[in-house]
């Protein structure tokens, strides 16, 4: 069904597969003709082709990239705008589109959410965006129906920020990195590896593109195989799938790891931008006569069933066969992960979920930019055509991903026909995704076409004791269970007929709500600001050494990013940066924010100008063991402040607040064994903080423990790969050791000045 290589392979003529080996060279000149190093083919991806094109460093291993379009949301573009004005914004300098598809529902919190769309409304006038008002569309749907070209390069502040099967290269980002480009500046890194995604077959009837995403995500995110690399789509199974199977495929890889993806394009794609009124948009893509690429995933699309990622992560997969065979076995080991992700804080079981050998569901999601889409949502209402999904507990919410779908699926009797087997068709809106819409009860199992499934990420609360569970299936299936009242049931075993639907665009919705400056910005516009919408606090720069309190620490195999900073009803809060660091850790760590402004408020002291050992009297004890050693070390070349250890930290969203909510709490760095992906430790260095690693084993420190770090400053402006660090123990110091991977220059100056807001005020 899907293998991974060893290493790494050739495709000729986008086909044919010859793998590496010693005698990989004879047969590709037997196959082309010419004798071609692997250097030469490595430069004929389409990934290289595009990053090319878009690189201005004039060197193809480091790149600095600066990309056609941007788009955001209403958790995210608030602070990005925030941090570009005062970094001196006056205009935008390419197309950035602002929608309103996170924060929509206007009522978790009053007007706050309703506060920040006038902000992004205003700020489309003054800078010269689009802006996007809430319902319309969320925000990929928008980004592939009018923003996607191809040959582009894309960048969001969301993670599923994915157009790949579009012939766009998409990355999904923290927000620093927006406004980077937003102030003319470039995205640093080195040039990614490749990894082929060579598609055979076709899909069985009733297999969906999520269940192929499951398939893929299943058998790579644990051992990292693209983590932080380019999937790039090929093979011949490419051309039997239709533009919206590959779209849902794609917006998935984003749970791989990897960086970005990139597909080859055929007439299916022409016809999609056609569809749209953007035939110009189009590009045929496909790799040079023989292309290399560093790794390779074959997958066999007739072989994929479909799939079920039982909590509490999309990686956690099963046939929906196996969970039916061994419903049992199956739970007992999603009940030992969730000793591991809740802690034991509260009682979880699904065991009762079993009953006559039936596993029962309570709750159906088909929504957002992964299950929202045209052709899911008509499967699902042929799938449900004159059923019932009856008056018991079990419900199915269904959220078109644009209004021009809903449109299309109220023409073609779609609409009707779910709406007559019981079922809610809502607007567009990312909340299931993210626990700002249809929180399951306390301990009911909900099975979504949504792009995740992390602990609590559905909106349950542990510390009100509540906990319920989510798990990943495709609309075909949904649907096949709905139909069976909530039975668990695969889309396979339906006999009925799955219609092929014709999709017309109608672009006037957006043509008569969006607005859209074309460019043109228009300074004269006052910038709306609600109460609460605050500027982001002043933040100080490295100093020359440091005192940090370890206040967290987090020994899960994998830390997400809702873990750091929890998504749901914490929303209304994103324009505020001390309101919504309130909620840092909350659900994982929540001593942690008593601890950090602790320790915080030493720093605070000393900025003002008193002693800090005002504040905590134990830093005397601390100083005068930091002196014995380093007698230079003194307040005023002092710097005190908080840091958290993680495992891998980082899975998931690209929300930045998952960092900065750390640095206005006085957090000045991280120690991590590895970061579970470059976004978040992107995040970590916008925000001014260290992003250490530790060789994994024992460490040399525990919850409370004083480490400090002498010459600090020094180490960063010389580009040192290693520090040495101190463990205060008593009157005795115990060194040990902190790496810091290999960082830009750019990354190092923003890390002195403090944070990226002070590398750019003018």
């Amino acid at each position: 069904m899907i293998r991974l290589s060893d290493g790494g392979a050739y495709l000729i003529r986008g086909s044919r597969i010859v793998e590496d080996s010693p005698r990989a060279a004879e047969e590709i000149q037997s196959l082309t003709g010419k004798s071609i190093t692997k250097e030469e083919a490595a430069r004929e991806t389409i990934s290289y082709g595009i990053l090319e094109r878009h690189n201005t460093s004039g060197d193809m291993k480091k790149l600095k990239i600066r990309f056609d379009k941007l788009t955001s949301h209403d958790i995210t573009f608030v602070g990005i705008i925030q941090t570009a004005r005062a970094s001196g914004l006056e205009k935008f300098p390419m197309p950035y589109v602002l929608t309103n598809c996170h924060n929509s529902l206007c009522a978790v919190g009053g007007t706050i959410n309703e506060d920040d769309h006038m902000f992004g409304l205003s700020c489309a006038r003054k800078y010269g965006g689009v802006y996007v008002p809430p319902h319309q569309a969320v925000i990929h749907q928008y980004a592939r129906e009018m923003l996607a070209g191809g040959g582009r390069m894309i960048l969001g502040s969301d993670s599923h920020t994915r157009y790949g099967a579009l012939g766009t290269m998409a990355m999904g980002e923290g927000g620093p990195e927006l406004v980077k480009q937003l102030l003319n500046q470039t995205y640093d890194i080195a040039m990614p590896e490749v990894v082929a995604v060579y598609l055979t077959g076709e899909p069985k009837r009733g297999v969906g593109p999520q269940d192929v995403a499951l398939a893929i995500i299943g058998a790579v995110f644990e051992c990292g195989y693209v983590n932080n690399k380019v999937m790039e789509f090929v093979g011949p199974g490419v051309q039997g799938l239709s533009a919206d199977f590959r779209i849902g495929i794609d917006v998935m890889t984003t749970e791989t790891t990897c960086l970005s993806s990139i597909w080859t394009t055929d007439d299916t794609i022409r016809e999609f931008y056609e569809i749209h009124g953007r035939s110009e948009e189009y590009t045929r893509l496909a790799p040079g006569e023989a292309a290399w690429y560093d790794g390779l995933v074959t997958v066999e699309l007739d072989k994929i069933e479909p799939m079920i990622a039982m909590p509490f992560h999309p990686s956690n997969t099963y046939t929906i066969d196996e969970v039916r065979r061994n419903p049992l076995d199956v739970i007992a080991d999603v009940e030992k992960r969730a000793q591991v992700s809740l802690g034991g804080a509260v009682e979880y079981s699904l065991k009762d979920k079993v009953k006559d050998g039936k596993f029962l569901v309570d709750q159906g999601i088909i929504a957002g930019c992964a299950g929202g889409g045209f052709e899911n949502i008509c499967a699902a209402a042929d799938i449900l055509q004159g059923a019932s999904i009856g008056t018991g507990g079990f419900t199915l919410s269904v959220y078109p991903a644009s209004m021009p779908i809903y449109m299309e699926l109220i023409q073609n009797g779609c609409a009707a026909a779910l709406l007559e087997t019981g079922a809610v068709l809502k607007t567009a809106f990312c909340g299931p995704c993210f626990g700002a819409g249809d929180t399951p009860a306390n301990q009911a199992f909900s099975i979504r076409h949504s792009t995740r499934n992390f602990p609590n990420r559905e909106g349950s609360k542990l510390q009100s004791g509540q906990i319920s569970s989510v798990a990943l299936m495709d609309a075909r299936s949904i649907a096949a269970t709905a139909a069976n009242q909530g039975v668990l049931t695969p889309a396979t075993e339906f006999e009925g007929t799955l219609k092929r639907y014709v999709y017309h665009f109608d672009a006037n919705i957006y043509k008569n709500r969006v607005f859209d400056s074309k460019g043109q910005a228009d300074s004269s516009v006052e910038i709306q600001l609600g109460p609460n919408i605050k500027d982001w606090p002043e933040m100080a720069a490295l100093p020359d050494n440091l005192l940090l309190q370890v206040v967290a620490s987090i020994h899960d195999p994998v830390t997400t990013t809702d873990e750091l900073i929890p998504s749901g009803e914490t929303s209304s809060y994103r324009s505020n940066p001390l309101g919504l660091a309130e909620f840092t850790l909350s659900r994982k760590v929540p001593e942690y924010v008593g601890r950090a402004k602790d320790i915080q408020r030493a720093q605070k002291a000393l900025t003002e100008g008193r002693c800090p050992e005002e504040e905590k009297a134990e830093l005397g004890e601390i100083m005068k063991a930091v002196q014995g050693r380093f007698p230079a070390a003194a307040y005023h070349n002092m710097g005190f402040g908080s840091v958290i250890f993680a495992v891998k930290p980082g899975d998931g969203s690209a929300r930045e607040q998952a960092a900065s909510c750390q640095k206005v709490l006085g957090g000045w760095a991280n120690i991590a064994n590895e970061y579970a992906t470059k976004r978040y430790r992107s995040n970590l260095i916008n925000w001014g903080m260290l992003p250490f690693l530790i060789d994994q084993g024992d460490l040399p420190f525990a919850d409370l423990d004083y480490l400090f770090l002498p010459g600090i400053r020094k180490a960063v402006e010389e580009a040192a790969l290693e520090v040495t660090a101190y463990v205060v123990k008593g009157d005795q110091l115990e060194p040990f050791t902190l790496r810091l991977s290999e960082m830009t220059e750019e990354e190092r100056q923003i890390i002195l000045k403090g944070c990226l807001i002070n590398y750019n005020r003018v």
